[in-house]
């Protein structure tokens, strides 16, 4: 049995959270999880779940768990483990369980490694002209929206295209295809919500169906005309890998594809427009910016704290252990909070401030094996356009509050209206 954290004010009625979830799902919550985070931290380090697993509400609590290799993702073994498999027997879910999100040592890092530095200097380099020059593009829209209309929704015009482009540039994925990888990303992610419902369950499962067609569809398309781009490089390692089991092969190519294409799309775009929103809401924030461009950067990592794009991820124990004072039997789930993290004010003094220059530290990204892959992506993504923005759109400001998914794992913005 091993041990973390201290005891801090732990509650042991597990219906307390039931309110919480509910708020964090609603309309007001979604506009605001701030205070949800706080009553969350306000209940303990671990606060029991109603179905028996517990959250996880501060900074270096939540770090630890992230990083510990105590700590698993809850894969297929651990789900057949379950007193009730059959939840775990969704289509949707399933497909995503084969993704490296869910997957544990030792084929997680035996595909891990596989992939190298995915996006290392190189291929940053390679994309940043890419990147920028359709950023400019998308810009132009928004400019020409502005113009004739006096509104836009940047939403559309521009958050939820940059990111698709890119990695959609990357892959060499044909551009008339955006719109529907973006459609069924939007309707498969209920399935990775924490409490799916059936008809959410349901929607995903359609998705699911789409998104598989489309991704094999593309990998065998490949197969027959193969190029320089990095889909045709994983189809020659793959097919190394398996050279007698062409099936396998194409699993893994489907699985890899899948998930790096639709991981980097909702993720990014939620925070491109939170960088607007907070930034544009109040202009002399984004004046200060503008004359201070050397703390683009520093906008980013606080957006990133401040309203993490996942609101949550989930770990089980892969032993017996005590937590904060806690005991937590082996297989139980902690689900890591990261906006209660984030604003844990140990870590961060005066969280709910949104301080350019605050220097703090988040977890937005996860950490340990599973630190996200695309950060340095999404970084460079967000750099470009709000670089570019603050010069273009100098007056640029929100003509109300943005619109939200009724959703309480991923985040995602649907609408933001901007007029300049």
């Amino acid at each position: 049995m091993t041990a973390a954290g201290v005891i801090r004010g732990t509650t042991s009625d597990r219906r307390v959270v039931i309110p919480l979830l509910r708020r964090l799902r609603s309309a007001e919550g979604q506009a605001n999880p701030l205070p949800v985070w706080e009553d969350f931290r306000a209940l303990g380090e671990v606060v029991p779940a109603p179905w028996g697993g517990y959250f996880v509400t501060g900074f270096e609590l939540c770090n630890q768990i992230l990083r510990g290799r105590n700590w698993l993702v809850p894969d297929f073994a651990w789900q057949e483990r379950q007193p009730d498999p059959a939840r775990w027997q969704d289509p949707a879910t399933r497909e995503m369980t084969r993704t490296l999100s869910r997957l544990n040592p030792p084929v997680h890092t035996f595909r891990r490694r596989a992939l190298g530095n995915l996006f290392g200097r190189d291929t940053l380099d390679a994309l940043r002209p890419h990147i920028a020059a359709h950023a400019a593009r998308l810009l132009d829209r928004l400019e020409a929206e502005l113009h004739t209309h006096g509104e836009a929704d940047f939403v559309a015009t521009v958050a939820d295209q940059l990111p698709v482009h890119t990695v959609g540039h990357w892959l060499a994925i044909p551009a008339e295809h955006y719109p529907h990888i973006l459609d069924f990303t939007h309707r498969q992610v209920h399935a990775q919500e924490l409490i799916p419902t059936k008809s959410e369950l349901a929607i995903s499962a359609q998705a699911t169906l789409e998104m598989r067609a489309f991704f094999t569809g593309l990998v065998a398309r490949r197969r027959t005309r193969p190029g320089n781009d990095v889909l045709s490089e994983w189809i020659r390692y793959w097919d190394a890998q398996y050279p007698d089991d062409r099936a396998a092969a194409d699993q893994m190519l489907y699985d890899l594809t899948m998930f790096i294409t639709i991981a980097s799309l909702e993720t990014t775009a939620t925070l491109l427009a939170n960088l607007v929103w907070f930034l544009t809401q109040e202009p002399a924030r984004a004046d200060w910016l503008r004359r201070h461009p050397e703390h683009v950067d520093d906008a980013i990592e606080e957006a990133l704290r401040y309203d993490p794009p996942i609101h949550l991820n989930s770990r089980f124990a892969a032993e017996d252990t005590v937590l904060a004072g806690v005991p937590v039997a082996k297989d139980t789930t902690v689900h890591v909070l990261y906006g209660a993290a984030n604003h844990d004010p140990r870590r961060n003094p005066q969280p709910h401030v949104f301080d350019i220059r605050r220097k703090g530290g988040h977890l937005t990204f996860g950490g340990g094996a599973h630190y996200c892959l695309g950060t340095m992506l999404a970084r460079l993504e967000a750099r470009l356009l709000l670089t570019r923005l603050l010069e273009r759109f100098p007056t640029l400001r929100p003509t109300g509050r943005p619109t939200y998914a009724n959703r309480m794992v991923f985040r995602r913005i649907t609408s933001l209206k901007v007029t300049s």
